[in-house]
Formats: C-alpha cells, sequence, structure tokens
C-alpha cells in the first residue's frame, strides 16, 4: 500500500502533514507507516503541534547553525549557483531526517499527543514537495 502526497510550500517552515496522512491510513488496522521526502532541500520531522513558538525557535536555531551561503562564515562553499539558501538547504537536510516510521494502531497513528508530522521546508522560493508513504500491515 503505497501513496505518493503533496505539500505545497511557501518559503522556509514546518508545514504539517498529519491531517493529510491521518485519514489515509485509518483504513487500514495494525502496521507500520513509512515516510520519505523526495527532495534533498527539505526535510520530516516529528514535532509539537500545540505551540508555534517551537517551530519558530527551531527555524531560528537551525538559521544559526547553518545560515545562508552568503553569510561570511559559510565562505568556505563551492555549491553556490543556485542561490544563497541552496547549499544550507542540503546541510540541513543531511542533519535533519528525511524519512520517518510511525506505527499504526487500528488505523490510528501512534503518535503523542502533541506530536505533528511535518515537512521542513529549508528553501526560501515556494516549492512543491513530495512525500511517498508506504503502509506495511501486520500479518
Amino acid at each position: 500500500m503505497q501513496r505518493q502526497f503533496e505539500c505545497h510550500t511557501g518559503g522556509p517552515g514546518l508545514y504539517d502533514l498529519t491531517d493529510q496522512i491521518a485519514p489515509w491510513v485509518r483504513q487500514f488496522g495494525d502496521g507500520l507507516l513509512t515516510l520519505l521526502v523526495q527532495h534533498t532541500s527539505a526535510s520530516l520531522l516529528i514535532q509539537e503541534n500545540a505551540d508555534p513558538d517551537v517551530q519558530t525557535d527551531l527555524q531560528a536555531f537551525f538559521n544559526r547553525l547553518v545560515p545562508p551561503a552568503d553569510d561570511p562564515r559559510m565562505s568556505y562553499l563551492s555549491h553556490t549557483l543556485e542561490g544563497p539558501d541552496d547549499m544550507p538547504a542540503h546541510i540541513k537536510a543531511a542533519i535533519l531526517p528525511v524519512s520517518l516510521s510511525i506505527p499504526v494502531a487500528a488505523g490510528q497513528l501512534q503518535l503523542g499527543t502533541w506530536q505533528g508530522i511535518y515537512l521542513v521546508e529549508h528553501r526560501r522560493r515556494p516549492h512543491r514537495r513530495r512525500v511517498a508513504a508506504h503502509f506495511n500491515a501486520d500479518r
């Protein structure tokens, strides 16, 4: 059982995918859901979905950790032809997960109370991101 989800992004940020994915797995029983973002400059996270300040703080932290390529601290980068946000986006995607495994019981994602599934966009311009989903049912 496989499916592809799309997420239209408007620049850097965390985009909640939970409401797209949860209805799809409801048709299944018990098993394991695997998600993979099919891009090298975006990531996937399970993160708090209650307080948006968490998302803001995460973005600020990762921007301090990996600033744009036009920041003097990043002068060592050679892959700069696609803009100052491109190579830093690849670095962030190398640090953060690009795939997730989530248990499903009786068609319900086994996320914690305050957890949601997010696509993390690292690029400045809007993108259409694809997330491949595979559900492996228990037998």
